[in-house]
């Protein structure tokens, strides 16, 4: 079975009459790993929040379509339902909702009624993550991040992902306040995802989260679109350079999306 393709074409977007997209194209595909990105205030995290339907952020032009489908006519469940997964740069506390609640009732969300996932392999499965991804057991019985740690809760947008098992997965700064062990952990269960049936937007600041999840295309996002691509050594070389030599070669001055 081939992977689901996300497309996303001259994407403009704008917060309160200010533009901060400005016409992003990237097309992701099962099996690939792309990574954008660029320095503070370029408009990564504007272009994951605008995918997955954020109210405050208005598409003014441009088109995003999942296998076909415009994903800018779907209600945010509906993105979800279709195969979209985003893990927020800030997750945000859920009191009162355990997460083993929220993960079952995310799973059988994208079922069929009548198909929902039984107990005990979803016990099972869950188990088997947690101990992957070196979490506590006890976490499951925990309201969703709530009191949780920026580790944790990092740990814990990588196991909904694994249980979730969307299409297209987009991790926005996922390494973020991470420490190094943490780093390596949440790595490793973003690379046991690795299949040709997904495929993953990795949104980051640093060459260190790419020194365990190798990409297949690395883009550069400056003024609100994405000036330039290539694989792992354009990364490599951002990390030993900076961003200065493409903002020379490209003639930008301010790199920003400004207002």
């Amino acid at each position: 079975m081939a992977g689901s393709t996300l497309e996303i074409k001259d994407l403009h977007v704008e917060i309160e009459g200010n533009e901060i997209l400005k016409g992003v194209n990237l097309t992701i595909k099962g099996g690939e790993f792309h990574a954008v990105m660029g320095p503070n205030g370029t408009g990564k995290s504007t272009l994951a929040s605008a995918i997955m339907g954020h109210p405050k952020f208005e598409v003014t032009k441009g088109s995003v379509h999942l296998d076909g489908e415009d994903v800018l006519e779907m209600e945010v469940d509906e993105r979800a339902k279709a195969g979209l997964f985003l893990a927020m740069q800030y997750p945000s506390e859920i009191s009162g909702v355990t997460n083993s609640d929220f993960l079952r009732s995310s799973i059988n969300a994208k079922r069929e009624e009548g198909n929902e996932i039984p107990l005990m392999q979803f016990i099972k499965t869950m188990d088997e993550n947690l101990d992957f991804l070196d979490i506590d057991k006890d976490m499951a019985q925990r309201y969703l991040n709530d009191g949780f740690s920026g580790g944790e809760k990092k740990r814990n947008e990588i196991l909904q992902l694994m249980m979730l098992e969307p299409a297209i997965a987009i991790l926005d700064e996922i390494d973020s306040g991470l420490d190094i062990d943490a780093l390596k952990v949440v790595s490793e269960g973003i690379n046991k995802m690795r299949s040709e049936n997904f495929g993953c937007l990795i949104i980051t600041h640093y060459q260190r989260l790419l020194n365990y999840i190798t990409p297949d295309h690395v883009h550069v996002m400056m003024q609100g679109r994405v000036v330039k691509s290539g694989g792992p050594e354009l990364a490599q070389r951002l990390e030993s350079e900076g961003y200065e030599w493409i903002k020379e070669e490209l003639g930008i001055e301010d790199e920003t999306v400004g207002q």
